[in-house]
């Protein structure tokens, strides 16, 4: 399996599960076709991604740049996530484990607190993109 930007979480999950997910996460960490910098989310728009944040009700778990009511406790602040180094503390920081993320939290953690919502691949590259925005 190449990683790469615009692989979907329908192909990431089931890789990480055969591979096993310290192996994959190696292998997604170490891939030089992603911009160290500059996160590309293609087909994803953040002004899409802005407005999901605001319907699935992200806030009521996570303090949310530019999501109004954004009082959350329970997840940490997304404030910065785009110069944040790990995805829920552990998952390399690089769009294609971000909409993996978004997609199932539990499939790739299962011990995580962070529910699964349902996103569809589109929603999950939308959802990215918006928060690669905040720097």
């Amino acid at each position: 399996m190449r990683a790469s930007s615009n692989a979907t979480a329908a192909e990431i999950v089931p890789a990480l599960r055969r591979r096993g997910f310290l192996v994959a996460l190696a292998l997604l960490a170490a891939c030089k076709d992603e911009a160290p910098a500059q996160f590309r989310v293609v087909g994803g728009d953040p002004a899409r991604g802005q407005a999901l944040i605001a319907s699935y009700g992200c806030a009521g778990c996570h303090a949310i740049p530019g999501i109004t009511p954004s009082v959350g406790t329970v997840g940490p602040p997304l404030a910065g996530f785009a110069r944040r180094g790990y995805i829920a503390g552990r998952l390399p920081n690089r769009p294609v484990m971000l909409t993996a993320w978004l997609r199932d939290p539990p499939a790739i953690d299962p011990a995580t607190a962070m529910p699964n919502l349902g996103l569809s691949d589109a929603e999950a590259l939308d959802v990215a993109a918006y928060l690669y925005t905040l720097r």
